[in-house]
């Protein structure tokens, strides 16, 4: 059996993945370079030196070792993540595995459009230097504070800008393909304003009139209906992509229900037409 025994499967619909900003960017390969000196050289003429591995294919675009490190690197940097820790190698691929999906499909869809200014990446690096709270704490805003905080965690400024660009791409995607069409109706806003909105307010608070709120409550919902509709479009990808999980663990972690399990002891070795039973 190979070292990496593939494992094939339609991705399962898992938790929501936009929630929607977990949807970040599709992380570059991240190529490892060795460094030899002459003894290793020859050391590595007897056993080869293992750069990267290929640890999943989704419809023939490889995902490396590589490309979870820096998946898990560039955590740092989500705001809805702040305070739960760095991510797994399974929450890594998952994330991975559904932003390939729909960078394939907006490539496929071919809509310029969509690409970010300069501006507005500067614009979303700004927020992030001045607002994340870790950056805050670290002092983000001033070069010296932000070159301290990429080498501590392992980045450069270029890749933390392709990940803003890419991040900035999937949510104006999002925008143009679900948002258009969707309306809202007066009745619905009241009634999210009755049923939703005045029971978080304690007694004794000052309650916003509806004709106030009114269009961040529009904005809510409209929200809403994207989120739903690209969880649906998504788990369509999910369903009709071609996902090879190639690392055994992560595979079993992601598909248990596809990790051979061992036969009941009193179960027959064969089927009825004398083959051995159990799928294939």
């Amino acid at each position: 059996m190979s070292l990496f025994a593939a494992i094939r499967f339609k991705f399962p619909r898992g938790a929501h993945v936009w929630t929607l900003a977990v949807l970040l960017a599709t992380a570059a390969p991240y190529c490892a370079r060795a460094q030899a000196n002459p003894s290793q050289e020859q050391a590595s003429s007897a056993s080869p030196v293992v750069l990267d591995r290929a640890v999943a294919v989704v419809n023939k675009h490889v995902i490396l070792a590589s490309d979870l490190d820096d998946e898990m690197r560039l955590s740092v940097l989500d705001p809805n993540r702040q305070g739960q820790g760095a991510l797994t190698r399974q929450q890594a691929l998952e994330q991975l595995i559904s932003r390939t999906l729909i960078e394939q499909q907006i490539r496929e869809e071919d809509m310029p459009s969509i690409e970010p200014t300069q501006e507005e990446v500067d614009a979303r690096l700004n927020e992030i230097r001045t607002e994340l709270p870790v950056c805050v704490r670290q002092n983000c805003a001033s070069d010296t504070g932000w070159k301290a905080y990429l080498a501590a965690h392992g980045l450069t400024a270029g890749r933390v800008e392709a990940y803003l660009r890419y991040r900035l791409e999937i949510l104006r995607f999002i925008e143009q393909r679900f948002r258009q069409g969707i309306q809202i109706s007066p009745q619905q806003i009241e009634t999210y304003y009755h049923d939703t909105l005045l029971p978080q307010y304690a007694p004794g608070e000052t309650i916003p009139p509806l004709n106030q709120v009114a269009p961040r409550v529009e904005e809510i919902l409209l929200q809403q209906q994207v989120n739903a509709l690209f969880d649906n479009w998504l788990t369509h990808l999910r369903q009709q992509g071609d996902v090879e999980v190639l690392d055994p663990e992560l595979a079993r972690k992601l598909a248990p229900e596809l990790t051979p399990q061992p036969a009941p002891a009193s179960a027959s070795p064969a089927g009825p037409s004398g083959e051995e039973g159990g799928s294939r």
